[in-house]
């Protein structure tokens, strides 16, 4: 996907409003061996390439000043309550090193799976989006998740997808977070450290033959002084 930039040479608070009333979006463009740039770009073919998916986790081509680049979109600040981008960072990508990045999930299979099928359970997905790792050329627009295995009491973690070639996903030595889960309905568990109260007993009979308690004789009222 291609974004049209130009550099933009008035920087500060007036100069952004006074470019956002002519329907453009202040940015920044940093990263590799170049000094952070100040950018403009109009604001509606932006804003409509901002609802796209893969806008958030591919690698663009930006045209800055007629010069081609590649980028990866960093951050977009929102107008509090209209449909205005107030801001945008850009940054620049090299071949050869690795990136971070955010991508979606997509989950697939999941009305096929035995929890479901047989089971009329109910899949959650715990995670929407993964950090992953990579070459610029090998960053997918999202990573693939297949549920058609996914069974009751047995949760789908991050190390158990299958990521394309050349992608990891970011990760601590022992990390291995939930991505989705199955619910049965109204085969709840109870909540863990409780249990059952036991059912009251009537008491015991006496046994037979034995005496029977009598009752305490009522306390006599207190003589008038």
């Amino acid at each position: 996907m291609k974004v049209v930039a130009t550099t933009r040479k008035e920087q500060g608070s007036s100069a952004s409003r006074r470019l956002r009333r002519s329907h453009q979006v202040p940015g920044i463009l940093y990263g590799g061996s170049n000094e952070p740039t100040p950018i403009a770009i109009e604001h509606n073919p932006l804003y409509h390439a901002l609802r796209v998916e893969t806008f958030h986790s591919s690698i663009l081509d930006i045209e800055l000043d007629g010069q081609a680049e590649q980028v990866l979109l960093r951050d977009i600040q929102w107008h509090p309550y209209r449909q205005q981008v107030m801001h945008i960072d850009f940054q620049r990508v090299s071949a050869d090193r690795p990136i971070h990045m955010r991508v979606p999930l997509h989950f697939r299979n999941q009305e096929a799976s035995p929890a479901v099928k047989q089971s009329g359970g109910i899949v959650g997905h715990v995670l929407t989006e993964i950090d992953i790792t990579c070459l610029p050329k090998d960053l997918p627009g999202f990573i693939d998740v297949d549920l058609s295995n996914i069974e009751a009491g047995k949760p789908l973690h991050v190390r158990d997808i299958q990521f394309p070639a050349g992608v990891s996903p970011v990760l601590r030595a022992k990390e291995n977070p939930v991505v989705a889960t199955v619910t049965i309905p109204g085969a709840e568990e109870a909540p863990a450290g409780t249990t059952a109260a036991a059912p009251a007993t009537a008491p015991a009979a006496p046994a037979k033959g034995a005496p029977t308690a009598k009752a305490a004789p009522a306390a006599k009222p207190a003589a008038k002084k």
